[in-house]
């Protein structure tokens, strides 16, 4: 493995202006059981954070309500004062009430709260990626929308994305403010947002799949997810991150974890380059 193995992925420049190494991570896994409370390992999750700078990593994605604001603190203990190529995309929308609790808040006043509060927390003047963490179906979405787009002009908000959303979810959204990502569960067993993925490739808009190590019922014995790790001398979960690098120029993969180990694990699979066959192998395995 190289000394920054996360290049390896590429680069991508969300927006057309700001360029991240494809490969990022996530910081959903870093507070407590339920993505509630604190850290159960705060020096190791600080840890974690500052080894993925060191492996070539500078998109990192959070977002308020993990913890609520856990994760933002650890990462600002972490990493501030920031290096100027590092990203932080984070995102409002989402109220708390317990582990595994969530419920979204889309009023154009909580959304502002919000964006203040991972402001301060962060440690930033501004946020280079606000993402609208949920659709809220009781408020029109121009007033979600336009209150991000309000402080964007205000330059509290570089860009603006979306998470878990469809097609014609973003094609409204872009009637008030310019989308340049969107962030919903996608993996090489889960293929659900298939169409927005294709939409936004053609596009140009980044798409940013979470939980993107799934695999499913694919890595079983014998399985072409098995064999294809075999040949590679890859885990399975390797194998699921190359997939997706190589599915579309756009993606953006942020695998979560708060282990050193594992997150070493993760960003060696940007060193690995699947070929054709193997790519539609695994493609048509986890279609059946």
């Amino acid at each position: 493995m190289s000394a920054q193995p996360a290049k390896s992925s590429g680069t991508f420049a969300i927006g057309g202006d700001l360029p991240v190494v494809r490969l990022g991570f996530g910081a959903m896994q870093l507070p407590g059981p339920g993505v509630w409370g604190e850290s159960r390992d705060p020096e190791g999750a600080v840890r974690v954070l500052r080894r993925a700078v060191e492996l070539g990593v500078n998109l990192i994605d959070t977002a308020d309500s993990y913890g609520p604001f856990v994760a933002d603190l650890l990462i600002r203990e972490a990493l501030h004062p920031y290096a100027d190529d590092l990203v932080i995309a984070t995102k409002a929308g989402f109220t708390r009430q317990g582990p595994n609790q969530w419920i979204p808040v889309g009023r154009p006043e909580y959304l502002r709260q919000q964006v203040e509060l991972n402001l301060r927390h962060l440690g930033l003047e501004r946020i280079d990626l606000l993402q609208l963490h949920r659709i809220d179906p009781k408020v029109p979405v121009a007033d979600q929308v336009g209150e991000l787009a309000a402080m964007q002009t205000e330059g509290k908000i570089r860009h603006i994305g979306l998470s878990e959303v469809s097609v014609e979810d973003l094609v409204e959204a872009q009637k008030t403010a310019t989308i340049v990502s969107v962030q919903n569960r996608f993996n090489l067993a889960d293929r659900y947002s298939e169409p927005l993925l294709d939409h936004v490739t053609a596009a140009g808009i980044a798409f940013i799949p979470w939980f993107p190590l799934a695999t499913g019922s694919l890595a079983g014995p014998d399985s072409p997810l098995s064999q294809v790790s075999k040949e590679h001398g890859a885990s399975p979960s390797q194998l699921a991150l190359a997939w997706l690098l190589k599915r579309s120029p756009v993606m953006l993969p942020i695998p979560g974890t708060s282990s050193v180990d594992h997150l070493e694990d993760n960003v060696a699979a940007a060193e690995i380059e699947l070929t054709d066959d193997e790519f539609a192998a695994l493609s048509a395995a986890a279609s059946r």
